[in-house]
């Protein structure tokens, strides 16, 4: 049996967004609650961040939600987290959503959501943690992301190993393998970083 992971899922609080979206953010919820895991999000009650929250206390999972105070009113706090967590800023909001994650869980988004990606697969291709970090992407919102980041691999402003450090999934079920999955050990080393960036 897989040890019960603090899965940290970054997904959209927008209201403007295809439903498809908030439906996939629901059957992610639904998914991880099926496979004894909590859950760890953003903290609103609003879009893909509310139905995540919402589908997977529907199937017993703890939820925690963590969420700036500047944030509070206008994202509308999801009051029914086991655990909500009011931080004062949004740096503060990160590190303490990835403080609390055994692994990330990425669906489409906005800036905001981006944000979150880069900087926890930067951590894991620097070595700084070694968390799963995985992309659910069903609808191919993020295929020209993966296009720049093939180009940046080409031209050398990115190293091959990136790669090793992110799965890329289109399914529900195959991204919580992954999760699931211990990925490999990333090695990072001062002559990578001198040879080529990240």
């Amino acid at each position: 049996m897989t040890k019960p992971l603090a899965i940290c899922v970054f997904c959209s609080s927008s209201s403007r967004i295809d439903p498809r979206h908030r439906d996939l953010a629901a059957e992610a919820g639904a998914e991880l609650a099926r496979r004894g895991h909590s859950l760890v999000s953003g903290g609103a009650q609003v879009s893909c961040m509310g139905a995540v929250a919402r589908a997977a206390r529907a199937g017993g999972a703890r939820t925690t939600g963590v969420i700036p105070e500047g944030l509070v009113s206008v994202e509308i706090s999801d009051e029914d987290n086991d655990e909500l967590v009011i931080t004062s800023d949004m740096r503060t909001r990160k590190g303490e959503m990835d403080r609390r994650s055994d692994a990330f869980l990425i669906l489409p988004g906005g800036i905001g959501t981006l944000e979150e990606l880069f900087e926890v697969w930067t951590a894991r291709v620097l070595a700084m943690h070694e968390k799963p970090v995985v992309i659910l992407d069903p609808t191919g919102v993020y295929d020209p992301l993966r296009e720049l980041m093939v180009s940046l691999t080409e031209q050398g402003f990115a190293r091959a190993g990136i790669w090793d450090a992110i799965g890329w999934t289109t399914t529900v079920a195959e991204a919580f393998d992954l999760l699931e999955r211990a990925q490999p050990r990333i090695e990072f080393s001062p002559e990578d970083y001198a040879e080529t960036q990240l």
